[in-house]
């Protein structure tokens, strides 16, 4: 198996009720290319639910995370996304990444976290239809699609679009 990512780190967020499919297919398809893959929530190794009950365990906090030691940046959905989008961090962190020109990843509800950061003003994106009109109001460029790539920035519908979502993901790293 190829392993285009050797030596690519991609920071995830984790926080509870989080769409346990949108942060576990994405991390465990990153690691089977080779990338490192860390998980920062407001606690370091604390156990946070997944909206299905899958628990994820955090590597580091989020007051820890420094946008030049990674790659990219994973944004899943589910409620999570609306308690971290509060925290200056949190958008400081996103608002690097795409300066930086780092992959950007957000699925369904993770693109809350991209807008709270102000990075998607002119960008092609997608993301749950509930959180169409917040796109849009936000300056981005909406589409009804199972994956967007504009740049660096990928983003998805919902978790049935995680082959496509993962794929671009892989693919848009690889080429940074």
């Amino acid at each position: 198996m190829q392993k285009p990512l050797v030596n690519r780190r991609i920071l995830a967020f984790v926080g509870d009720i989080y769409e346990d499919l949108e942060l576990w297919y994405p991390k465990l398809r990153l690691i089977e290319a080779g990338a490192e893959v860390v998980i920062a929530g407001e606690e370091a190794g604390r156990v946070y639910e997944g909206k299905n009950g899958y628990p994820c365990k955090s590597d580091i906090t989020i007051d820890d995370a420094h946008a030049a030691d990674f790659d990219a940046v994973l944004l899943p959905g589910g409620f999570m996304p609306d308690r971290l989008r509060r925290l200056p961090k949190v958008k400081a962190l996103i608002a690097e990444f795409s300066a930086s020109q780092k992959c950007v990843a957000a699925i369904c509800h993770g693109g809350w976290l991209a807008i709270s950061a102000g990075v998607y003003r002119g960008v092609k994106t997608t993301g749950s239809p509930g959180i169409k009109d917040d796109l849009e109001n936000a300056g981005a460029l909406w589409e009804d699609a199972p994956v967007v790539v504009d740049r660096h920035f990928v983003s998805s519908r919902k978790p049935d679009d995680l082959p496509w979502f993962a794929a671009a993901m892989i693919e848009v790293i690889a080429k940074q």
